[in-house]
């Protein structure tokens, strides 16, 4: 299949990942359903698509794109609880559900049913390997590929691209042209937990969470050295509260721990603590995150 070919996109997940990515796709001219068991996370979604912090009105604002430009990508979004409707005749899957294998697994084996064959499967998985995902649908594995999104999707230029052990070159060389119609930026990374971004960041904010345990240095403190001397644009306790980083410490530590014995992954007692209390940054249901848990102010 060619991108040029492509009809029909399909987004399932309509959460923090999902609704950007459904943007996206809308916005470099694509038909997308947008698919959530949630009708409210769907009305969240559309919501944030329209009049979010990196939705469209913005753009209108800043002057990149007419009011009626906008309606008309809305348009091209279809917000469905309906795996049928949304399912037929796609040309391309975008999971992006929480980084849960079991759920993700249920997904594949679902749309696997519902989809042409043609379909191509893409996880928006952070870290679990592509492989042990499409293992879930070994008939679609040549067509299952890792497409790793960074948060805002709408901003962020980087798609980390993931082959597993059975995806073809057809599918591979498909999907690095078609971020690239996107308007993004695709780089490789080899098959393995955390692939290259997940497992390089996640040991920072680990160990920022420890240097914090330790009494080494305060939130605010560390996040503003690292700033300040390292030129990052936020520091780790800011980025874990945007992107809902305690729920990716939890899940994604506790899961490279396990498949590279590496004990560095293990989450930190604090980082338990808040995400059994409810603290998991900025996303539907959340209390808040590092600097609502422990009231630190910001200037």
């Amino acid at each position: 299949m060619r991108v040029e070919d492509v009809k029909k996109v399909v987004v399932v997940g309509a959460g923090i990942m999902g609704h950007g990515i459904a943007m996206v796709t809308a916005r470099s001219g694509f038909p997308t359903y947008l698919v959530d068991v949630s009708q409210e996370v769907l009305d969240n979604a559309m919501k944030l698509i329209r009049d979010g912090p990196f939705g469209l009105m913005r753009i209108v604002e800043k002057g990149k794109i007419t009011k009626e430009e906008m309606e008309e990508i809305i348009s091209r979004i279809t917000p469905t609880t309906d795996p049928e409707e949304a399912g037929k005749d796609a040309d391309v899957l975008i999971e992006a559900v929480p980084e849960n294998i079991e759920l993700k697994h249920k997904v594949y084996q679902l749309y696997d049913k519902i989809c042409p064959e043609r379909t191509i499967f893409a996880s928006n998985t952070s870290g679990i390997m592509i492989t042990e995902l499409a293992a879930a649908v070994p008939n679609r594995a040549d067509k299952f590929i890792g497409m790793h999104w960074f948060n805002p999707a709408q901003v962020m230029a980087l798609i980390e691209v993931v082959r597993g052990a059975l995806t073809s070159d057809e599918t591979f060389e498909f999907m690095m042209e078609f971020c690239r119609k996107l308007g993004k930026i695709p780089l490789e990374a080899k098959d393995g937990p955390g692939f290259f971004t997940s497992r390089f960041i996640l040991l920072i904010l680990t160990e920022a969470v420890r240097l914090f345990e330790e009494g080494v240095a305060g939130i605010k403190e560390i996040d503003e050295m690292c700033k300040l001397g390292f030129g990052w644009p936020m520091g780790p306790f800011e980025l874990m509260d945007l992107t809902g980083g305690v729920d990716i410490m939890m899940e994604g530590g506790e899961y490279y721990a396990s498949r590279l014995g590496d004990p560095r992954f293990i989450p930190p007692l604090t980082a338990r603590k808040l995400w059994l209390a409810g603290y998991r940054g900025k996303k539907l249901g959340s209390k808040g995150g590092w600097y609502d848990f422990f009231k630190v102010k910001k200037e």
